[in-house]
């Protein structure tokens, strides 16, 4: 048994975070804190909760974080590399749900996320945390970077034709929807039923922070500067992301769906389904699972992928698990095994 906290235990995330955790055979749970929740019972907050976490929310200060093995941070962009390095010191493993470790380019990181990065240098040995790609990796890490949301969807989708070289890394487009989740449990006007009912929309055209992400994930499949148009739209729907990817193939002819296929065949959370397949996001709804089907219209030169997953699971807290149970050795399931709710 390992013991594990959370920081951060409010939001959407964090409370995926604990119901997870609360059903894993080799976690005990130690601490999930809030600043503002000090004190309260989880399970006041969380209901569905109730008889599966009796912790109270503890200050984060008051909390013995560097006693654990594991600390996850489901907190916003820019507080886990201010406790990293201490918590890194004391032999905690750190895996951050932020984008605090996810850009290797500290530079970078600051353009789009506003702020110089709090420890350069241990963000130049995070792992990024997407296991189907950096298993091995994730085994020995110190820290894990999770993978955004619209991130891991896109990425899954394009890899194996990057990693073959089938496509042209120039001209990629990913046309993704998010449910309301994915902007998290902060009070937003935009997010207000009366404003994301009935409405579907684009947004962050110029420029999404995810974008660098999922280009730095790709280029490191092809090895080739990576051009793409990633554009998100808000959907009125809770949970969910469904990622539209286009691309040209460049080679000839290809058996695209064996290539999925094969690709994924060793990956527990990776399902290729049939061809000429249309995965719905509701079929990973609570799920961590990311559905994939692969389409060449009319057999012409464009590939289209469509790809489905549970933004608070797969795209954040299952994923997060997902790492854990690497790092410690335990069966890749455990925790994250559940089948997805329908309807």
């Amino acid at each position: 048994m390992i013991q594990v906290a959370i920081v951060g235990g409010t939001g959407y995330t964090g409370v995926e975070l604990l119901r997870l955790l609360a059903a894993h055979p080799g976690v005990i749970l130690r601490a999930i804190t809030s600043r503002s929740e000090a004190g309260t019972p989880v399970a006041d907050m969380f209901p569905n909760l109730r008889g599966h976490v009796d912790l109270c929310f503890s200050d984060p200060d008051e909390a013995d974080l560097s006693a654990c093995d594991a600390v996850f941070f489901a907190t916003p962009n820019g507080v886990a590399m201010q406790h990293a390095p201490a918590l890194v010191e004391a032999g905690v493993r750190v895996i951050d749900l932020a984008a605090d470790f996810r850009l290797r380019d500290p530079a970078e990181w600051e353009r789009w996320y506003g702020l110089p990065h709090a420890c350069p240098g241990l963000l130049a040995e995070a792992v990024y945390g997407l296991p189907e790609v950096n298993r091995e990796a994730i085994r020995q890490a110190r820290v894990i970077a999770n993978p955004g949301c619209y991130p891991t969807a896109v990425q899954l989708a394009f890899l194996p034709l990057l990693e073959k070289g089938l496509v042209r890394p120039q001209g990629l487009v990913a046309d993704c929807k998010s449910g309301v989740s994915g902007a998290g449990r902060k009070a937003s006007v935009t997010t207000l039923l009366g404003e994301a009912s009935e409405n579907f929309q684009a947004y962050a055209v110029a420029g999404h922070r995810h974008l660098p992400e999922i280009r730095q994930g790709l280029r490191v499949a092809t090895d080739q500067p990576v051009e793409l148009t990633f554009v998100p739209h808000l959907t009125p729907m809770i949970r969910g992301i469904h990622a539209t990817c286009y691309a040209t193939l460049e080679a000839g002819a290809e058996d695209l769906q064996a290539l999925y296929e094969q690709r994924y065949a060793d990956e527990p959370f990776v399902d290729v389904l049939p061809a000429g397949s249309h995965p719905q996001t509701r079929s990973v709804r609570g799920a961590n699972t990311c559905r994939i089907a692969v389409h060449r219209p009319q057999e012409g030169d464009t590939v289209v992928v469509l790809s489905v997953i549970d933004n608070l699971v797969k795209g954040a807290a299952g994923q997060a698990v997902q790492n854990l149970n690497i790092l410690f050795g335990f069966d890749e399931h455990a925790g994250i095994d559940g089948i997805a709710l329908l309807p």
